[in-house]
């Protein structure tokens, strides 16, 4: 009695979670249907508007579309808004290594490897960027970013970055710098960050930290993540392989300079 009883019941809980599963597979087929349809209405809509959003992939519509909660008008927008900024800011297609020699000069930003996911891992040191012409660096971002995406592994389209502060100080401090990069990452490359972790953050960054959050959307920060030392190396190996990790964290990759992929 007591074992038909206990039958009966781990077959009543696994046609529960069999239903359970047929339902979630249900409504990702669903969101994926209504995802479709909306990719397919905004790309008659940007298309009408602006004829060069005939060469761009609907990946890169789905992108847009996801970073506004899958809202049409303002995806729309916004996706309109980066082709004539991309027309204006990258008039010849790409940013070339003469029109950022000072930037480069810095040596502060790295990628070699692939996380867990299969998503490349970049490395920005940021007690190595010195204040300068504001303009070579947006550019320098913008050909950074156009370098990491090129190298995406087929059927990936994020990447994570590791921001080491080790040795930043207020002669490092750029906050016109900080907001030109976030706005550009946050408006013309949607979707493209996976996870930044911070790490070896000196107390006295805080001061700028808070005068750049109020300006990251809510989608990007919950893809920061701030490290302490003492977990850096565990926290790092949780998402990444150790034949993956750069060797400054106790991986055996050796950094690759941004220009050199």
């Amino acid at each position: 009695m007591e074992k038909e009883l206990k039958n009966g019941v781990e077959a009543k809980e696994a046609e529960e979670d069999r239903r359970l599963e047929l339902g979630m597979e249900s409504n990702e087929n669903e969101n994926h249907e209504i995802e479709q349809s909306k990719i397919g209405i905004m790309r008659a809509l940007v298309e009408r508007e602006d004829s060069s959003a005939k060469e761009v992939d609907n990946l890169m519509i789905r992108r847009f579309l996801r970073a506004r909660d899958l809202d049409i008008e303002k995806a729309s927008n916004l996706f309109l808004k980066y082709l004539s900024w991309r027309r204006a800011f990258v008039p010849n297609g790409s940013i070339a290594t003469s029109e950022i020699p000072n930037e480069l000069a810095h040596n502060k930003l790295f990628m070699q490897g692939l996380d867990k996911m299969g998503r490349p891992i970049v490395v920005c040191f940021g007690g190595r960027h010195k204040q300068n012409n504001l303009e070579e660096f947006k550019r320098f971002v913008v050909y950074s970013l156009d370098k990491i995406c090129s190298r995406m592994p087929r059927g990936q389209e994020k990447f994570v970055c590791i921001g080491d502060l080790r040795g930043w100080g207020y002669s490092n401090s750029d906050i016109r710098g900080y907001l030109a990069a976030l706005s550009i990452l946050q408006d013309c490359y949607p979707e493209r960050l996976g996870k930044l972790y911070i790490v070896h953050v000196p107390y006295i960054f805080m001061t700028a930290w808070k005068m750049v959050y109020p300006f990251i959307d809510s989608k990007t920060k919950k893809k920061i993540i701030f490290v302490e030392n003492k977990k850096l190396r565990s926290t790092l190996l949780s998402d990444i392989e150790e034949s993956q990790l750069p060797d400054t964290y106790g991986g055996q990759l050796q950094l690759v300079p941004i220009q050199d992929n």
